[in-house]
């Protein structure tokens, strides 16, 4: 009586292994900067109800932003990448940076984000 083998080989899981190596090792350069991105949402969704926060200055919700990103440790998000600018009634805060990571050799991983909230006198966000 004949018993055929089945399963995968050692070579194949040597394959399936680098794979799922390189998706990990991927993963673990995209994942921060995803958090990060929620960390800047965050910190825009925190300010947005702030108490009076639409009778500052730019100047000032800028501060505030700043601050709010500095405990979430952010370092990617430069004083240039945000604009505040006067809306109907309140301000338009605007967040736009882009995020680069060394991957394998001369390859880099790229994040571009962008994200906006707006801030409005006499109503809760």
């Amino acid at each position: 009586m004949k018993h055929k083998q089945s399963g995968i080989t050692l070579i194949g899981f040597i394959i399936v292994l680098g794979v799922a190596g390189v998706f990990i090792f991927m993963g673990m350069k995209v994942i921060p900067m995803y958090s990060e991105y929620y960390s800047v949402k965050q910190s825009l969704e925190g300010i947005a109800k702030e108490p009076g926060v639409t009778d500052e200055s730019p100047a000032r919700i800028k501060d505030m932003f700043f601050r709010r990103m500095n405990i979430n440790y952010s370092e990617n998000v430069k004083p240039a990448d945000i604009k505040v600018v006067r809306k109907d009634s309140g301000y338009l805060v605007t967040v736009e940076y882009e995020v680069r990571k060394p991957l394998i050799a001369n390859l880099d991983v790229v994040g571009k984000f962008h994200t906006e909230k707006e801030l409005r006198r006499g109503a809760r966000n």
